[in-house]
C-alpha cells in the first residue's frame, strides 16, 4: 500500500486530538450494539442483553481501549501493517475464530466515532477516505491468516 505524507499526517494526528479512552469505548460498544452478533466473542464480559448494559460494562470499555491502542500503534508501522498485526491475526483466526468481516464493521464504528468526536469541518469527506484506507489495510492485515 502507497501511503501519501498527508494521509500518515493527519492519520497520526488525529489521535492527539481525541479523548483516545472514550473513543474506543465507544466504537467497540457501538460494533457490540448495532451489529448484536458480534457479542458472541464476548461471552466472558458479563451482561450484553441491552445497549444500557453494554454501555455500563467496564470489560466493554477497557477492551474497546485496548483495541484503539492497537490500531493507533499501526501508525508506527505504515510501511508493514501486515507484519506488526501477524500475531493478533493469528489469534483471532486460530484460537477466537472471528469473523474477519468484524474487522470491518470495527473500522466503519470508528469513523462514526471519530466524525462525531472531530466535527464535519475536521473530518472532511477526503479525511474520513483516509481513515478509510488506513482500516482496509489493518482489517485486511488481520483477516489473512484466514482460509
Amino acid at each position: 500500500v502507497h501511503w501519501e505524507d498527508a494521509e500518515k499526517q493527519y492519520i497520526v494526528s488525529v489521535f492527539s486530538k481525541i479523548d483516545v479512552d472514550h473513543v474506543g469505548a465507544n466504537t467497540l460498544e457501538r460494533v457490540l450494539i448495532v451489529f448484536p452478533w458480534t457479542k458472541r466473542y464476548f461471552n466472558s464480559f458479563g451482561d450484553l442483553s441491552s445497549p444500557g448494559a453494554i454501555k455500563h460494562n467496564n470489560k466493554v470499555s477497557a477492551h474497546g481501549r485496548k483495541v484503539l491502542a492497537a490500531i493507533i500503534e499501526c501508525t508506527r508501522h505504515f510501511g508493514n501493517i501486515k507484519g506488526h498485526l501477524a500475531n493478533l491475526s493469528h489469534l483471532h483466526s486460530e484460537k477466537l475464530h472471528v469473523d474477519p468481516h468484524n474487522f470491518r464493521v470495527l473500522g466503519q464504528c470508528l469513523r462514526i466515532e471519530l466524525a462525531a468526536a472531530l466535527g464535519f469541518k475536521e473530518f472532511t469527506p477526503e479525511r474520513n477516505a483516509y481513515f478509510q484506507k488506513f482500516m482496509d489495510v489493518i482489517s485486511h492485515s488481520l483477516g489473512r491468516e484466514y482460509h
